[in-house]
């Protein structure tokens, strides 16, 4: 197929979110003496980041709103130890979320896909992630410029899956869904919402992780691999 579109996810797709946030946490960990609550930051972190897996699940289909989402994620360790207290899950948050976007772990070959695709197609960033942190992440990594268009769910007004906010993506691009191609590492949320709006995939797979119907146009394992693809 003649591709003439990429759509690309962010998180975990280029930009390293488990690396990112776990090292982001661990430093707040540290810094607001946390180990006094846990036997361990892997202890901590393995119950925020199960959590938070949900949480965003939820978020996507609309069934939480984002104040919710960031409260819970860091109320649900500090409950599971004890800790009742709601101030200090917001502080941890708002610490969180001004240290994290200043990670720069990208995911392995990630620099070097951008830079194979960059000179042959248009490329826009479509992710679910809230606006202020986005942008920050494009810009600290030094990955902005590869982007025609970044396409985040709040500017659409949609999350993924929902194929609005792929529609939206078109239209900026003032593209065709059988001209585009979508890469990124969630089923539910990239190859699904693409699959909503008749855009093939390429489901980025790392771990070979089942899904129950695993009928994406294209599977990788590694991102070197959608060299052969595109």
């Amino acid at each position: 197929m003649n591709y003439k579109n990429i759509f690309i996810d962010l998180d975990d797709t280029l930009w390293d979110f488990h690396a990112n946030a776990k090292s982001s946490l661990h430093e707040i960990y540290d810094n607001r003496n946390l180990g006094q609550f846990f036997d361990s930051f892997e202890q901590y972190f393995s119950i925020y980041a199960k959590k938070n897996v949900e949480l965003w699940e939820q978020y996507g289909k609309g069934t939480i709103s984002k104040e919710a989402l960031s409260l819970e994620r860091f109320l649900h360790p500090l409950v599971q130890v004890g800790i009742n207290n709601s101030e200090l899950a917001k502080q941890i948050g708002i610490e969180y979320l001004d240290m994290l976007p200043s990670r720069t772990a990208l995911v392995p070959h990630a620099k070097e896909l951008l830079d194979y695709l960059y000179p042959k197609y248009p490329l826009t960033i479509v992710s679910n992630g809230f606006v202020e942190v986005q942008y920050k992440k494009l810009h600290s990594c030094r990955i902005e410029k590869y982007f025609a268009h970044v396409v985040l769910s709040e500017a659409a007004g949609a999350l993924k899956p929902d194929k609005q906010i792929f529609q939206y993506a078109l239209k900026l691009n003032n593209a065709i869904a059988a001209e585009t191609i979508m890469i990124g590492d969630s089923y539910e949320a990239d190859i699904v919402g693409a699959q909503n709006a008749a855009i093939d995939q390429i489901y980025f797979n790392p771990q070979s992780t089942p899904d129950s119907t695993n009928n994406a146009t294209y599977q990788i394992k590694s991102l070197e691999e959608v060299l052969n693809i595109l």
